[in-house]
């Protein structure tokens, strides 16, 4: 072979090359969409219901909370990570519109459809390589089962937003009236934080807030006082914080903050720990799972958002992993 002293740079045998890009894979028979950044952080999203089943940081550390017992085959709604709550907070059965839905509507129980990727590069990094990606998923009227058609028969349309940072997790979705008529819908991230001993958690950006505790009978009305939040029994909380939603509630564990979640739109939090309850939940697994978890739950569940004939709804969180 002749030597070519001046061949095009293309074809020497080192050439520069890209920067480090985000790697998003289809996996597990089409059903999962996962994304690495080059610096290692990860997340992985079923279809099924748009749920985020894994976070981890750059040394391959999860931040969610998983049950071992989470059905991950589409066969019911998961137990842990970041289920997307829709059209309905829990259940509503004065609602008339969303009386006969599920716990939770059907968001987190239907299939979802990959819209694709986009990511950003990174400034002032060694590597300018991609320090986000962003993906998007959809769901629309036409990607539900007959009984949820049935049940909440109305146009929609819902992108969902999944974007991973070297630095943290961001979420959101909007939502669109594509119909000819006015309808109402509470949404809500509901997301399953891992930590290590519930015991040493607080959680503060709660102070004199006012809450709806769902554990009483009747449910009732409370303000919070000005300390952080513990957590040494069952819990079922939906808070406004006083701080609105810019304001950060931070999750710290034996006193080191851990987790902080800024809202936008989202005008509750929900706290949730079954504490021993979880042993009698045919999902939830270990049995002392309660001790792992804590849900921190950003959403818009007290009242209704109203959307008329063509309108649309944006809200979301971040969260950032402060550790």
């Amino acid at each position: 072979m002749v030597d070519r002293p001046k061949k095009p740079s293309a074809l020497n045998p080192v050439s520069p090359g890209l920067a480090p890009q985000a790697q998003v894979n289809i996996t597990h028979a089409n059903s999962r969409v996962s994304a690495v950044l080059p610096t290692g952080e990860s997340v992985e999203i079923l279809l099924y219901g748009a749920t985020i089943v894994s976070w981890k940081d750059a040394t391959g550390k999860e931040k969610l909370f998983l049950s071992q017992k989470a059905a991950l085959d589409g066969s019911k709604a998961v137990r842990g990570g970041i289920p997307l709550v829709f059209p309905v907070f829990g259940k509503a059965p004065d609602h008339a519109a969303t009386a006969t839905l599920p716990q939770h509507g059907f968001a987190r129980t239907s299939r979802w459809e990959f819209l694709g990727k986009s990511t950003s590069e990174g400034s002032g990094t060694t590597d300018g390589g991609d320090s986000s990606v962003k993906l998007d998923f959809g769901l629309s009227q036409s990607n539900l089962d007959e009984a949820s058609k049935e049940a909440w028969p109305y146009a929609f349309g819902l992108i969902y937003s999944v974007t991973l940072g070297r630095e943290g997790l961001m979420t959101s979705v909007v939502v669109r009236n594509e119909g000819e008529s006015a309808w109402e819908f509470q949404v809500l991230m509901h997301t399953y934080f891992r930590i290590n001993d519930i015991s040493k958690v607080s959680v503060s950006g709660l102070e004199t807030s006012s809450y709806i505790d769902k554990l009483t009978t009747p449910i009732s009305t409370n303000t919070s006082p000005s300390s952080t939040l513990s957590i040494s029994s069952k819990i079922d909380r939906v808070y406004t914080p006083a701080g609105g939603p810019s304001a950060p509630v931070v999750i710290a564990e034996a006193g080191k903050p851990k987790f902080s979640i800024t809202r936008d739109n989202l005008n509750e939090v929900v706290v949730w720990n079954p504490w021993t309850d979880g042993a009698s939940m045919a999902d939830f697994a270990p049995a002392d799972g309660y001790r792992n978890m804590i849900c921190v739950e950003a959403g818009a569940v007290k009242g209704w958002q109203k959307l008329e004939a063509g309108e649309t709804w944006e809200g979301g969180q971040i969260v950032t992993d402060v550790v």
